[in-house]
């Protein structure tokens, strides 16, 4: 019985992996939480965010992308931040796994403005198709600031791949 249902998961997961197509001309949606205390910088212990993305494959297993984030800091004293993005990925096929890098700009309240560049590793594991669920470890590096805004944390996030162009 155990063989069985060793082999099962076996068969299932190649299945879901074999979807893990990551085309030339497909568009990509995604969103994702961030926080709930799985991020740190060092002026704010707990921030809650989001964050939406649209990118389009330009070649096999390469994404490009533009994002937008809203982060909400559980500080009175700190401003909500707007930034707008944009970044890539590069998808390893056999794994589901990307690499991914971004440069974001970054505002909040009257007088902060910042730029972040930033990496991070992920996994695409797909639900069927199309739709994805994308955990991720980031890093966002602060020009203005490095000890007190530089980000490192999870997220969270939904991807959805659709059709060839």
């Amino acid at each position: 019985m155990r063989k069985k249902l060793m082999a099962m998961v076996v068969a299932m997961f190649a299945a879901v992996t074999a979807n893990a197509q990551f085309e030339e001309d497909k568009v990509y949606v995604g969103g994702s939480l961030t926080g709930f205390n799985m991020k740190y910088t060092g002026s704010e212990k707990f921030s809650i965010g989001t964050q939406a993305q649209a990118g389009y494959f330009v070649a096999d297993d390469l994404l490009l992308l533009g994002q937008f984030n809203y982060d909400h800091s559980g500080k009175k004293e700190i401003a909500d931040k707007f930034s707008v993005g944009v970044g890539g990925r590069y998808y390893i096929e056999q794994n589901g796994i990307y690499l991914g890098v971004n440069c974001k700009y970054v505002h909040a309240g009257k007088k902060f403005n910042d730029i972040m560049p930033g990496v991070e590793v992920g996994y695409a594991y797909f639900l069927n198709n199309s739709v994805t669920v994308e955990p991720a470890i980031y890093y966002d590096q602060s020009f203005k600031n490095h000890k007190d805004f530089s980000t490192i944390g999870l997220k969270i996030g939904v991807g959805i791949y659709l059709f060839n162009q």
